[in-house]
């Protein structure tokens, strides 16, 4: 119950946001507008992704307590407070480079520091770790789905949905602006966009099969000991080859959360 007390709270930080970018589209000039939008967008991304990391972390946390362990617990760690989970260079280093690289569009990638579990402690001894591993990404699908569906019966046409998502992240700000003014609810709707789209994409990131993502837990669970080799490969080179892919190779990852928000939001 502290756990859904706590998301709970968060959620007015949305509707403040939201209620910024509307007064800016409102009232701001031209030649500051999509400055100050740009800004507020940038930094709300980042507070999406600490949220959801935080979210994804406390999932693993509260999993192992399901199933008997309570070193998370012990720790502190079954907290939504970020500071108790940033890694510095997973949740502030990474993030932040994308942002540059990208000029504040993203997509953003990141991880928070993992919460401290102990499977011995584990009542489901054959299962535990994979059940551990799968609450992460599936938290993250459920945050999605859930600020999906909002997105899908707020009062918008569908055309101006679509103009409103795919411009943001296309940067067409000619179209954007004026997408954004059609109606009241567009600056809520692209918000929740940003936290269903980013959230699908970061739940299947961290299900690819490369340590330190849930993946490699996952694959871990279904291997035999004669592929001991090839867990001791990626246990070595893992990390160099995921920083690899978050810079080059999985942009396919960001196209396909967009098709299938398109799908369950906009239809």
């Amino acid at each position: 119950m502290d756990f859904l007390a706590q998301i709970a709270h968060s959620f007015p930080i949305v509707f403040r946001v939201s209620f910024i970018l509307s007064f800016s589209l409102e009232k701001s000039n031209p030649s500051v507008l999509l400055y100050l939008y740009m800004a507020i967008i940038t930094i709300f991304s980042l507070l999406v992704l600490f949220f959801s990391v935080v979210v994804h972390e406390v999932s693993h946390g509260a999993m192992a307590y399901f199933l008997g362990d309570s070193t998370a617990k012990q720790a502190g760690r079954l907290s939504l407070n970020p500071l108790k989970h940033i890694d510095i260079f997973g949740s502030i280093i990474v993030p932040l480079s994308l942002l540059l690289m990208t000029m504040g569009r993203g997509p953003l990638f990141g991880w928070a520091k993992p919460v401290p579990i102990n499977p011995f402690n584990f009542k489901d001894q054959r299962w535990g770790q994979l059940k551990v591993a799968l609450a992460g990404p599936l938290s993250n699908f459920l945050l999605a789905l859930i600020f999906g569906l909002i997105c899908r019966f707020l009062p918008l046409a569908g055309g101006l949905k679509f103009s409103i998502v795919f411009s943001f992240f296309t940067n067409s700000q000619e179209v954007l602006i004026p997408s954004l003014q059609a109606s009241p609810y567009g600056p809520l709707f692209l918000i929740f966009s940003v936290i269903s789209i980013y959230n699908i994409a970061w739940g299947i990131f961290n299900l690819l099969p490369l340590p330190p993502l849930d993946g490699s837990h996952i694959l871990f669970s279904f291997l035999s000991r004669r592929f001991d080799g090839l867990k001791m490969f990626l246990a070595q080179y893992g990390t160099l080859i995921l920083l690899f892919l978050i810079f080059f190779g999985v942009s396919w990852i960001f196209t396909f959360a967009l098709a299938v928000y398109q799908f369950m939001a906009i239809g």
